[in-house]
């Protein structure tokens, strides 16, 4: 008997195999085809549809290094968002310092244009999602290879549920507390663990704490969330947190065994997996075949080079005037490509 039933949930798995494989052989994944861009559509800033179905155009991506912060896992490209998002991550790396952070360690942002990645994430799809490991920048500058090698630290006690109060300091607190409290902030996501470190432990102050959302993993980083931009009216908004501060029984189920049940049945496969570009807003086939601002096939992406940092359509609003944006950023080296830190007007 136990045999028939393994037979039979093999071939249910079989049979949603072929499905996807027709599904791919009948058009491209949207993940092949935005995976594949190195640089992000030379256009105006803008998101369309939600984030963990849509893509971005205008993107900029940040700096390998900035004053406060360092970008992780380069190889990836996996560093561009739009330039609201950008700009928070600067202006947080540097107030953030003020409350004892020593830096920023960002990890994935988006792709060039966003859309469903290769591997990986459901969201960061539109460019307003990022992720800043727990851990912060050590006091010397890490080279790219230590970036690919170095891991972030879990903020929980050996396999359980709960923070370990000896990598727990008030620092964290105060990181999350000055990224919830930015008006485009809409939601951070992170371990249930940590919200109830925040429940237990916040004084004073304690409205931010209904953007502070739990969620599955999340204990190596945190995940900013910024609301859909202006200038991007196809973008859709996710449903605003509770107002409540959410230290209630809301919190209290994370730490039932229902949460972390394995599903029951065959797997399904990941939306980013089967995801054509059917299932994509129209706008991203035109955000797909738009142009760069230079020649992808000149481009290396990984390595102490880099990538272009700003999109050619971006720079006039980012304050430089260069009379052939392309021109001017293939003649750069890429020491020297303008980046969005120092813009004027920025601080």
């Amino acid at each position: 008997m136990r045999f028939q039933r393994t037979l039979k949930l093999v071939a249910l798995a079989m049979v949603g195999l072929s499905t996807t494989i027709v599904s791919v052989q009948g058009e491209p994944l949207a993940k092949e085809l935005f995976g594949a861009r190195k640089l992000p559509a030379a256009t105006r800033p803008a998101a369309y549809g939600f984030y963990s179905k849509g893509c971005f155009s205008g993107g900029v991506a940040i700096a390998p290094d900035g004053p406060h912060w360092q970008a992780m896992r380069l190889s990836r490209n996996r560093r561009w968002g739009h330039p609201v998002l950008i700009s928070l991550l600067e202006r947080l790396s540097r107030e953030a310092a003020q409350d004892g952070w020593r830096g920023l360690l960002v990890g994935d942002i988006s792709q060039p244009r966003g859309g469903p990645m290769l591997s990986g994430h459901a969201s960061h799809q539109i460019g307003l999602d990022a992720d800043i490991w727990f851990t912060q920048m050590p006091t010397q500058r890490m080279s790219v290879a230590d970036r690919e090698r170095i891991s972030a630290v879990s903020m929980l006690k050996n396999d359980s549920l709960y923070v370990d109060d000896k990598k727990w300091t008030p620092a964290h607190e105060a990181v999350l507390r000055r990224a919830a409290n930015y008006s485009e902030v809409e939601r951070i996501l992170v371990h249930p663990g940590i919200k109830k470190k925040l429940c237990d432990t916040v004084r004073g102050d304690r409205s931010w704490l209904s953007k502070i959302r739990p969620f599955w993993g999340h204990h190596y980083h945190f995940h900013v969330r910024i609301g859909c931009p202006a200038g991007s009216a196809g973008c859709k908004p996710q449903s605003p947190p509770p107002r409540s501060e959410g230290c209630d029984d809301s919190l209290a189920w994370w730490f039932t065994d229902e949460p972390w049940r394995p599903a029951k049945g065959p797997a399904k496969p990941k939306a980013r997996d089967v995801m054509t570009m059917a299932a994509l807003p129209s706008a991203c086939r035109a955000v797909l075949d738009a142009p760069s601002p230079v020649s992808e096939a000149a481009v290396t992406v990984a390595g102490e080079g880099g990538v272009p940092q700003a999109a050619a359509a971006d720079l006039p609003a980012l304050g430089y005037q260069p009379a052939s944006p392309a021109s001017v950023l293939s003649a750069m080296p890429p020491a020297r490509v303008p980046r969005p830190t120092n813009r004027p007007g920025f601080q």
